[in-house]
């Protein structure tokens, strides 16, 4: 690369970044409801020409915001898991269940673009997906560890009607571990995101007062669901 591509590189990608901090400025006070690219354009100086030719439309922008979100609160979550990778697979779990819930608190923003009420008039692209399984792939793998190692109890079976449904979900999402424990482990993974968002948009007020000693406690019951429990694994 010559040194003149080099500089337009490096200029595309500050710019890029800082559409990008502007945009979660504009969501942080307006929402993303009401994001707009001549807003964003006007307050960096921008002509609306300009900032078009790094994202098309509106919807390029939100879900190149999402996409960031989902990666952020994906690596917050692989960070965790690589941080207790000496601890058991039912610490492992914990930590990384906190490591989600600290994010979602220091970024509630974010956290309510990819899992608060859907944006009017957007639907996400398959370029998401990657990032939003990013969390999920990293319970997965805990409970894959914990498989291998014998240190995962296996949930009952699914009930017969649930069965076609279960097995599916287990080739779908991890073929090498029973269909129980796959059903298990999509449950958790939704009262997980749950128990975040009654958190971050306040459902919780009133009723939960020692919010970081129950969500410990509610994660422990999570990691009970799925087959880690004491003395199994447990580490």
């Amino acid at each position: 690369m010559s040194t003149a591509q080099g500089a337009r590189a490096r200029a595309r990608t500050e710019v890029t970044a800082a559409i990008k901090t502007e945009a979660r400025r504009q969501l942080a006070e307006e929402g993303a409801a009401k994001l707009s690219l001549r807003a964003v354009a006007r307050e960096l100086g921008l002509a609306s020409s300009a900032l078009y030719r790094y994202f098309p439309s509106r919807d390029d922008l939100l879900t190149a915001l999402i996409i960031d979100a989902y990666d952020a609160v994906g690596e917050a979550a692989e960070q965790a898991r690589d941080a207790a990778a000496d601890a058991g697979h039912r610490r492992r779990w914990t930590v990384v269940c906190e490591a989600v819930r600290a994010w979602a608190l220091a970024h509630p923003h974010e956290y309510a673009l990819i899992y608060g009420s859907p944006v009017p008039g957007y639907t996400a692209p398959q370029d998401t997906v990657r990032a939003a399984a990013r969390v999920g792939y990293v319970l997965i793998g805990i409970l894959r560890d914990g498989h291998r190692a014998l240190g995962l109890t296996q949930p009952a079976p699914p009930a017969a009607e649930l069965r076609p449904e279960a097995e599916r979900m287990a080739a779908d999402l991890a073929p090498d571990l029973p269909p129980g424990t796959v059903t298990a482990l999509v449950a958790a993974w939704a009262q997980l995101f749950g128990l975040v968002s009654f958190e971050v948009f306040g459902q919780f007020k009133g009723v939960v007062e020692e919010r970081p000693e129950f969500f410990r406690h509610a994660a422990a019951r999570l990691a009970d669901g799925v087959g880690l429990v004491d003395g199994a694994g447990a580490g």
